[in-house]
């Protein structure tokens, strides 16, 4: 299901459909606040209580290596459509570091549900409500560099593969396992603190911090649903 909200994403900007911006931005706000809920809420504290010192350090890591590839080795890409004309270098480049955030979306996902269902559940929200938008910025940028709309379908579709990928290398490579759950925390909290919360923190008007502090309210309604606690 998460990786298919890839493909959807994509679809809503191959397809031509009317997309309406402001609810874009206003569903980046939610997401990042209740993914930055669940990263510092629950990825990160199981994590440490599991492997103490070395989780942070693990975490630190995720995030310095979204920040590598995401912006470093690939500058140009952020969430949202892109509007502007970029080279094919520039949208490969953003596909490889959103493969790596996204095979580890996959490692989450398969990590909290290996700690319980509740986690599991919470991670599944976490990742699933920024699928959308992931999938409509590189379909977006595929777009602007001159690629056709199978193309831009094919790296969203990427994007998905990946995510499987990730929960599927969970179940069999035990580094993944021990250390998968404290990375995952440092690349949630990345992708939603330096990637989304950028995209809408600039704009005027209430809708987006409100959009934002019901996300981490979301988080907590979740949990609760979830028999979190």
């Amino acid at each position: 299901m998460a990786a298919l909200a890839n493909v959807l994403g994509a679809a809503a900007v191959t397809s031509r459909a009317r997309w309406s911006m402001r609810a874009l931005d206003t569903m980046v706000a939610l997401s990042a606040g209740f993914m930055i809920a669940v990263s510092l809420g629950e990825l990160l504290p199981v994590a440490i209580e599991r492997h103490g010192r070395a989780a942070a350090l693990a975490a630190l890591a995720g995030y310095l290596l979204v920040h590598l590839t995401q912006h470093t080795f690939a500058r140009h890409f952020h969430f949202g459509e892109e509007t502007h004309e970029v080279t094919a270098a520039v949208s490969a480049s953003a596909l490889v570091g959103l493969l790596l955030h996204t095979f580890f979306d996959g490692v989450a996902i398969a990590s909290g549900f290996d700690v319980s269902p509740a986690l599991g559940f919470l991670v599944f929200m976490a990742v699933l409500l920024h699928k959308l938008p992931e999938g409509l910025a590189i379909s977006s940028l595929f777009l602007a560099a001159g690629a056709g709309r199978g193309r831009a379908l094919s790296a969203a579709a990427a994007l998905g593969g990946a995510t499987i990928l990730g929960v599927l290398l969970t179940e069999y490579v035990a580094a993944l396992r021990d250390i998968g759950l404290a990375v995952s925390a440092g690349v949630t909290l990345y992708v939603a603190a330096s990637n989304l919360v950028p995209e809408f923190q600039a704009k005027l008007g209430w809708r987006f911090p409100v959009s934002f502090f019901a996300g981490c309210a979301l988080y907590f309604g979740a949990r609760a649903v979830a028999g979190g606690g």
